[in-house]
């Protein structure tokens, strides 16, 4: 994606500044600048003390360099313009580097192992601190509007690019770590390391060769109010030479299996979020897209193909969903939860993973998907099993569990990519009790 073509969004993100500490940086950083609440962990250790687990996990990573010399050009820079091309090529070079790290193609970049998706995201925010820190020597035209572009580029929304040709195209996204508050703050998110291992790989299906591009999602309310769902998946979907053939949003979901979620629904259920933000209500529409008015949406991934890929784990069709029981007063009462289909009329109050940011990716990206009429894309939601956290910063049996699901997730995303499922038809239902359950084993849809 061009930065023209994110001028519209560029000046919408909301940035939650918040007096923080400031990160120590020598030069032209103003330490007394506000910082958001993902920012200020940055000088945050382990309770045994320590250095600061983020900046330690980039440094373990190799990338401190890499860090310190956007710093340094960012000092360097004499004018708007010169300004704007250090923060965007920052932005793509940190994606790529990060990606060429965890697929094996850069082992002069620490000591970590390539697995580990934490330094792509604490790089990332020492960067964004720097930005919001920065105190350059020319009158600054537009601040959010480089924090924005930068924090895109980090993530991969300028990189995907499909090739021409017969060839099947996967499109797939992944989440930041998340629940860092207190003793989370070690935690490693497998979608997004999933993200990385997967972005740019060419995988073998039963329907040919299949070209993976993957994003990787900010657990942010507000980034998903402004429509980076949309941003990411819509410019592929609307690309009609390159267009994927599946979209599979990807997050961490329960303890020791996988979900292929057949329902994504349209309610917030409040769970803070990476800034310590609630929001509940409604999904909003995303600005300047086509989306129908819908409270759910179903799967139209193979999940069936899905269901055999072998592995560390088993991988389970969740059919749960939940819908309020007074459609006129959303919110109110106790959602009555159940595993068939959803009625006309009935409102969303969770979709199969729950009622947070990955349920949300998974509705916004099929919302779009239908409102561009693509019915014969493949869409879909994939939740990971829960990694846990290591002892310390990180650990042999944590690593392992953590190469196991990314290497479940390529097969399973192959499983996807292999061509036409069977249409989905709704199964004997269970009962609500079994559907509650299901349910409670989600660990928010993250």
């Amino acid at each position: 994606m061009r930065l023209s073509a994110l001028l519209p969004l560029l000046a919408a993100v909301p940035l939650f500044a918040l007096p923080g500490t400031a990160v120590a940086a020598p030069g032209c950083f103003d330490p007394a600048a506000p910082l958001t609440v993902e920012e200020q962990r940055l000088t945050a250790t382990l309770p045994a003390g320590g250095p600061a687990v983020g900046p330690e996990l980039v440094r373990l990573a190799g990338l401190d360099p890499f860090v310190a010399d956007v710093k340094h050009d960012l000092c360097a820079a004499r004018t708007p313009r010169r300004a704007e091309r250090v923060v965007t090529q920052a932005g793509a070079r940190l994606w790529r580097t990060a990606v060429d790290r965890a697929q094996g193609r850069r082992p002069d970049l620490g000591t970590l192992d390539r697995f580990d998706d934490r330094p792509l995201y604490w790089a990332r925010l020492q960067l964004s601190s720097a930005l919001r820190q920065w105190r350059p020597s020319f009158p600054l035209p537009d601040r959010k509007a480089l924090l924005t572009a930068f924090d895109r580029g980090s993530r991969g929304l300028d990189d995907v690019r499909f090739p021409l040709g017969k060839t099947r195209r996967v499109m797939v996204s992944g989440f930041d770590p998340f629940q860092l508050n207190g003793p989370g703050l070690t935690i490693s998110n497998p979608a997004g390391a999933s993200a990385l291992q997967l972005d740019g790989r060419v995988l073998d299906t039963p329907s040919g060769p299949a070209v993976v591009q993957a994003v990787s999602f900010p657990v942010v309310w507000g980034y998903f109010d402004e429509g980076i769902v949309e941003a990411a998946y819509g410019p592929a979907l609307r690309d009609r030479a390159r267009r994927p053939d599946v979209v599979l949003t990807i997050s961490q979901g329960r303890p020791g299996r996988f979900d292929v979620e057949r329902w994504a629904g349209a309610w917030r259920g409040g769970f803070p979020d990476n800034n310590d933000a609630s929001v509940t209500g409604g999904v909003p529409p995303a600005a300047g897209w086509p989306q129908p008015d819908v409270q759910f949406i179903e799967t139209t991934l193979p999940y069936s193909r899905m269901l055999e890929v072998p592995g560390a784990y088993p991988v389970n069709f969740n059919q749960a969903f939940c819908v309020w029981p007074d459609a006129a007063h959303p919110g109110t009462g106790t959602p009555v939860c159940r595993s068939d289909a959803p009625a006309p009329g009935e409102i969303a109050a969770s979709g199969g993973g729950g009622n947070y940011l990955s349920n949300e990716s998974m509705f916004r990206a099929n919302r779009l998907r239908l409102g561009l009429g693509l019915t014969s894309v493949a869409g879909g939601h994939l939740h990971t099993p829960v990694l846990g956290q290591p002892t310390g910063l990180t650990d042999p049996a944590f690593e392992s569990r953590r190469q196991a699901i990314a290497a479940q997730v390529i097969s399973l995303t192959a499983a996807a990519a292999g061509g036409p499922g069977p249409e989905i038809r709704p199964q004997q239902a269970e009962s609500p009790q079994a559907a509650l359950e299901s349910l409670s084993g989600t660990v928010l849809g993250r």
